[in-house]
Order: C-alpha cells, then structure tokens, then sequence
C-alpha cells in the first residue's frame, strides 16, 4: 500500500469510526449493534463484529475488498457484511450506515412502507419501503434489502432496523438521521385518535426534490 493510499486509509477509518461511536450517542443503536462502512477504492473499510465502539483504535482497522475477502486487520468484520457490500457492488455508494433505530423498527414492523409524511422523504428518492425479514448477516437479508432500495438510497428492514448508504458518510448517517426522525413523526401522528395524518402526494415529493437539488451552500 502505497503512503498516499496508506493516509486515505486512516483517515477514511478515524472518520468511520467517529460515526459508529454517534451512532450510540445518537441512541441510534444499543451496545454493539448497527454498523458502519466507507470505500476508499477498491477497498471497504467496516466496524469489527461485536467490539465496542468505544474501544476502537486505528490498529483495529479492518478492510476487505468488494468480494469480501480480508485485506488487513485481526478483527472479524461485521456479521452484516453482505449487506454493506451488496449495496458497493451495486450502486456508487461511497459509505454505508446500518442501525436499530428504534422508531424505524417500529414501523418495519408496521407497514409495509413508510408514508410520506415529510418532504424529506424525496431526500431518499421516495419513501422508504420495508425490505423482508431474512435471518441477520445472511445473503437473503441483502438480496430482499437490495428489492427495498431499488431507486431509493435508504429502506427499512423488517423487525430489524434500518440501512442508509450516499457518496459520503456524513451523506450516508444524515440519511440515517432523517429516515429515524420521518418514522418517529409518522408514529407520532398517527397515535392521536380519530385522526390521520396528511401525506403528500408524488407530485409534492417530486417538486421537494427539485428543490432539494439547490439546498445548502454552492460550491462556487
């Protein structure tokens, strides 16, 4: 590994490993669940299976390539593993956030998509639908999430939490973040008795995106 790649590395893993550890500050996840990945290149760097986040440092550093096979790092890659690259090798992602969010599981258990109760919703290409239940870590799991997130770039996952993936991973966990905060609001809402929320229409979340394409400051 060249000293140039070598750098990209581990700032691509301090920058990884600084989101898996506001995943738990975020109350986003318990203990040692969820997980999170970049791609540096050919390379995708991913939290360790049941460490800590806490107690990682840049030696725990774990890389395999997109077909999964270990590049370096002692540590065993997380148990989701074929999630993560399922969504490498079929998108432009440039980093993944898993999590057990626990307004999102809620409403995986619920529905069968989420409302679009938010204009954020078009921040995702839509709204999030709910991918099938398959055992945790398994190639199912990752073929019925890849369905979910067909034209989307966030799903939840039936009684089991949500995946986000963008170009960035700030992209990726502010996905996270609004998929969480969109599910508690539906929740929210629709307790009150007697009444149902509003949701908008296509037209109404095509118009969001477009005007979401303009937000923030330009480059210029």
């Amino acid at each position: 590994m060249t000293e140039q790649r070598q750098d990209a590395v581990e700032r691509a893993w301090g920058d990884l490993v600084a989101a898996a550890r506001r995943t738990v500050s975020d109350g986003l996840v318990v203990g040692t669940s969820g997980n999170v990945s970049v791609r540096v290149g050919g390379t995708v760097l991913v939290t360790p299976s049941g460490v800590p986040y806490d107690r990682l440092a840049p030696r725990d550093a774990v890389g395999v390539d997109l077909d999964g096979t270990r590049l370096f790092g002692a540590l065993t890659p997380t148990s989701e593993l074929p999630m993560h690259l399922a969504i490498y090798r079929n998108t432009s992602a440039g980093a993944v956030v898993h999590t057990h969010a626990v307004h999102a599981t809620a409403v995986s258990t619920l529905l069968p998509e989420l409302p679009p109760i938010h204009y954020m919703a078009a921040s995702m290409g839509g709204p999030a639908r709910v991918a099938r239940y398959a055992p945790y870590g398994s190639d199912e799991l990752a073929e019925n999430m890849l369905h979910a997130l067909r034209e989307r770039t966030a799903c939840l996952l039936q009684n089991h939490g949500t995946i986000t993936y963008g170009d960035t991973l700030d992209q990726a966990y502010d996905r996270t973040a609004q998929l969480e905060w969109m599910c508690r609001l539906w929740l929210t809402a629709s307790a009150i008795p007697a009444h149902t929320p509003t949701l908008l229409s296509d037209a109404q979340l095509r118009e969001a995106e477009d005007r979401l394409r303009g937000y923030g400051q330009s480059n210029t």
